[in-house]
C-alpha cells in the first residue's frame, strides 16, 4: 500500500482566481449561467491554469465542462444547482453507462483527456434530482414512476444487447429518449484528478464516477444522495486511486469498484488497481465496500482500513457482487480496523448470483481477500459467500474479528481456502 500512496499525488494549479461573476453568472438561483461558467473555465484554461471559483450564492447551470490544468472551487456559502431540462445536457457525449461504453447526454460536471483537474471548496453541488425529474427514469415504482411512463428499461437492453455484439461506439447513441440517465462528477480518460471538500446532493445516478483515469484523490466530500443507483464514489478502470475522509449517505453501493460490464468490458480490458480507501465514514445504502457488479476487466490490490459503517438501511459492509455474464477476476483485496455498528445483512458478502447469476457462459474468479480487526455489533449474519461449483471463491481469510449479535447462520458454498482465525460470532468462536 505504501507503492501506491507515494504514487498518489493531487494536481496543484497556479494561483489565479477567475470568479464566474466576472463573466456574467449571478447567484440568484434563477440565472442561468451555463455560458459564463464556461467563459471563465475557458479563460483559465488558456492563461495556462488557475482556479474558477463559484463564489456564495445560488447558482444554476447546465453541464460543466472542464478543461486541463482548472481547478473549479465552489465555495463556502456557494451553491451550483443544476438545470431539470435533459435537454441541456446533450450533444451527447463519451461516456460509461453501467459499464458499457456509449454515447450519452453529458454527466453534469464532465471532462474527457484533461489531465490536472479539481473540483474543490467547501460549497454544495445539487443535482436537482426527485421523484419528478431524472429519478423516475429508473422505472421504480417508489419513486414518481407508473405503467406506462417513460423509463430507461428499453435503452439498457439494447444498449447490452450492443456490448455483447461489439457494436462500434459510434452506433451506441442514446441520450433524448432513451431515458438513462447521466452520472453526476465524471472525468474520463485523464490523469491527476482532485475532488475535494465539496457536499453533493441530489445526483441523477452515481455521483463521482472516474472512468479510465490515473491518479485519482477523491477526500474530504460529503455526500448525501439517496436517488436510485446512487451509488457515491465509482472508479471505473481506474488506477492509482485515494478516496478518504469521506461521508456516503446514499440509495446505492456508498463506494462501488468497477472495470466494465460483460463482453464490453472485457474488450476494454482495463483493470480498476492499486485502490486505497482509508477513513471514511458509510451511512444508508446498500454495499459500504463493494466490488462490482461491473468488473469484467478485473479489479485487484484494493486497501480499505479505518472506516466507519453504521446504519440499519446499510445492507453490506464487503460486498463482492458477479455471475457467469461478467467474469473477470478480482484479486488481492485487504480489509483493515474496520468497525461496524448495525447493518442490516452481512458483514461479507460475496455474491456470485447478482442479476444474471449462473446465466452466462464466463467463470468468475475471486481470491486472496484478507479481512482483519472487523468489530461488528449487530447484523443479520456474518458471513455469505457463495460461489459457483464449477468457480469456487478461493482462499479468504478472516483475522481478529469479531460480530456481537448475528441473528441468523453463515452461509459458506463453494469456497476453498476459508481460513478463520480468532473469529467470534454470538460470543462463540468459529473455525473454518
Amino acid at each position: 500500500m505504501g507503492d501506491i500512496l507515494a504514487r498518489i499525488r493531487p494536481p496543484v494549479f497556479p494561483q489565479r482566481d477567475f470568479e464566474i461573476t466576472r463573466y456574467g453568472a449571478a447567484g440568484d438561483a434563477a440565472k442561468d449561467c451555463t455560458d459564463a461558467i464556461a467563459r471563465a473555465v475557458a479563460a483559465c484554461s488558456q492563461a495556462g491554469g488557475g482556479r474558477v471559483v463559484v463564489p456564495a450564492g445560488i447558482f444554476m447551470t447546465g453541464p460543466v465542462r472542464l478543461q486541463s490544468k482548472v481547478e473549479f472551487h465552489v465555495a463556502a456559502g456557494a451553491t451550483l444547482r443544476f438545470v431539470r431540462d435533459p435537454k441541456r445536457y446533450l450533444p451527447l457525449v463519451y461516456t460509461r453507462w453501467e459499464g458499457l461504453e456509449c454515447l450519452n447526454y453529458s454527466p453534469f460536471i464532465y471532462s474527457d483527456g484533461q489531465d490536472n483537474i479539481a473540483v474543490t471548496g467547501e460549497g454544495t453541488l445539487d443535482g436537482n434530482c426527485d421523484c419528478e425529474h431524472w429519478w423516475p427514469w429508473k422505472g421504480r415504482t417508489n419513486c414518481g414512476w407508473s405503467k406506462g411512463q417513460p423509463s430507461q428499461q428499453a435503452a439498457r437492453n439494447a444498449l447490452n444487447a450492443m456490448g455483447q455484439k461489439d457494436t462500434p461506439l459510434r452506433d451506441r447513441k442514446f441520450g433524448e429518449g432513451s431515458y438513462l440517465r447521466p452520472n453526476f462528477i465524471e472525468p474520463v480518460r485523464g490523469r491527476n484528478i482532485l475532488i475535494d471538500g465539496v457536499t453533493i446532493i441530489n445526483s441523477p445516478m452515481f455521483e463521482i464516477h472516474p472512468v479510465l483515469c490515473t491518479n485519482v484523490t477523491v477526500r474530504n466530500v460529503k455526500i448525501a444522495s439517496h436517488g436510485p443507483n446512487n451509488d457515491g464514489c465509482d472508479p471505473d478502470s481506474c488506477r492509482d486511486v485515494l478516496i478518504e475522509n469521506t461521508v456516503f449517505d446514499t440509495g446505492d453501493d456508498c463506494i462501488a469498484i468497477k472495470s466494465g460490464r460483460n463482453r464490453d468490458g472485457r474488450r476494454v480490458a482495463v483493470p480498476s488497481e492499486n485502490i486505497v480507501i482509508r477513513n471514511c465514514t458509510m451511512k444508508d445504502g446498500h454495499g459500504a465496500l463493494t466490488i462490482g457488479s461491473e468488473m469484467s476487466g478485473g479489479v485487484r490490490n484494493v486497501f480499505a482500513e479505518n472506516c466507519h459503517l453504521d446504519s440499519p438501511n446499510l445492507d453490506q459492509a464487503l460486498r463482492f457482487k458477479t455471475n457467469a455474464m461478467r467474469g473477470g477476476t478480482i484479486e488481492n483485496v485487504y480489509f483493515r480496523n474496520l468497525k461496524i455498528g448495525q447493518i442490516a445483512h452481512a458483514v461479507l458478502q460475496i455474491d456470485f448470483n447478482y442479476e444474471e447469476g449462473r446465466n452466462g457462459p464466463e467463470h468468475p474468479v475471486v481470491r486472496n481477500i484478507d479481512i482483519r480487526d472487523v468489530a461488528c455489533g449487530k447484523v443479520e449474519r456474518a458471513l455469505d459467500i457463495r460461489g459457483f461449483p464449477d468457480a469456487k471463491i478461493r482462499n479468504v481469510r478472516l483475522e481478529r474479528c469479531t460480530v456481537q449479535s448475528a441473528a441468523k447462520s453463515n452461509i459458506v458454498e463453494n469456497v476453498e481456502g476459508l481460513e478463520l482465525a480468532d473469529v467470534t460470532v454470538n460470543g462463540k468462536r468459529l473455525d473454518a
